[in-house]
C-alpha cells in the first residue's frame, strides 16, 4: 500500500435530505455518506474532517473538508469515482491532493453564509425546503440599518445558541449584505467565525425589523446587553446556505474541465 496522502474535496449538498454534518448513529448525515462512499470504493476507512458542521436541513454549496487516503488514484478520477458512490443530494465539486498539514477545520480562517427568503403574498409551490417564506415584503432600508450594526467584532452572546460550548462569544462580522429581488431577499453574511445558530438568529432579527415587529437599533442593544430577548426568532434552517470556507493558501484554483472536456476556470 502507497503512503497515505491528505486530500481534500469542495462540497456541495442538500441539507433536506440528511440529519446535519455530523455522524450520528441511526440518521444519515454528510460525514457518514462521504466516509462510507470512500470505504465502498477503496476499502479504506477514513476519518473526514469538515470545516465545520452543519445543521440538520442547512445545505452547502462550499462545504470544504479533508481526509487521508493510501490509494494511486490521479485527483480527477477519484473525484469521479468517489461521487459515484455518494447518495443523491451530495457531490463532490472539487477534489485535490494537498499539503500534509492541511485540516479543513483547523486550517479555516473565515466563512461566508447565505440566508435565502421568499417574500411572495403566497406560499412557493417548489423549493419549499431551500428557502424561508415571509408571507410580506422586507422594508430594505430598515434592515440595511440593522445589518450595519451587525458588521465588526462584537459579543455576539445575545445571538448564540445557550447549550453550546465555547470559550468566548466574541466574535468579528467582515461584511453584511442584503441582496434583493423581486420576490427574494437574502443575506450575505462573512465573518472569522460565528456561534452555533448565531447566523439564523442574526436572520430571523432582520426578517423581524424588515417585517416591522422590531426596531432597527435592537441590534445594538442585543450587542450592548447581551440580552436574548432583545434580538428575533432563529430563523428555520431551511434558508441557510454554507457558501464559502477561506484558508490563508489558494484551495481548489485553477482549470476544471467541464461537461465536454474544455478547461474552464472555477471560482
Amino acid at each position: 500500500m502507497s503512503t497515505p496522502r491528505n486530500l481534500r474535496v469542495l462540497l456541495a449538498y442538500d441539507g433536506a435530505r440528511f440529519f446535519g454534518w455530523q455522524r450520528q448513529a441511526g440518521f444519515l448525515s454528510v460525514q457518514e455518506a462521504l466516509e462510507e462512499a470512500i470505504d465502498d470504493l477503496t476499502g479504506e476507512p477514513a476519518t473526514v474532517y469538515g470545516s465545520g458542521r452543519t445543521d440538520t436541513g442547512v445545505h452547502a454549496l462550499g462545504q470544504v473538508a479533508s481526509f487521508q487516503l493510501s490509494t494511486a488514484m490521479a485527483d480527477d478520477r477519484l473525484r469521479h469515482a468517489l461521487n459515484a458512490h455518494l447518495p443523491q443530494g451530495v457531490v463532490i465539486r472539487r477534489l485535490e491532493t494537498c499539503a500534509p498539514d492541511f485540516n479543513a477545520l483547523r486550517s479555516a480562517r473565515g466563512k461566508r453564509y447565505l440566508y435565502l427568503t421568499a417574500t411572495t403574498r403566497f406560499r412557493p409551490p417548489f423549493a419549499q425546503q431551500h428557502c424561508h417564506w415571509v408571507q410580506s415584503p422586507l422594508d430594505r432600508a430598515a434592515l440595511e440599518r440593522a445589518a450595519a450594526q451587525v458588521v465588526g467584532t462584537h459579543d455576539f452572546v445575545a445571538f448564540g445558541n445557550a447549550g453550546s460550548p465555547r470559550k468566548t462569544t466574541v466574535r468579528t462580522v467582515h461584511a453584511l449584505r442584503v441582496v434583493a429581488r423581486r420576490e427574494r431577499m437574502a443575506f450575505v453574511i462573512q465573518g472569522s467565525g460565528f456561534l452555533y445558530k448565531m447566523v439564523r438568529t442574526i436572520a430571523g432579527t432582520l426578517i423581524d425589523v424588515g417585517r416591522g415587529r422590531l426596531d432597527p437599533d435592537c441590534v445594538s442593544r442585543a450587542l450592548q446587553t447581551g440580552e436574548r430577548t432583545e434580538a428575533g426568532p432563529t430563523a428555520p434552517a431551511a434558508g441557510l446556505y454554507l457558501l464559502r470556507v477561506m484558508y490563508d493558501e489558494p484551495v481548489f484554483q485553477g482549470p476544471d474541465r467541464g461537461p465536454r472536456g474544455a478547461p474552464g476556470l472555477f471560482s
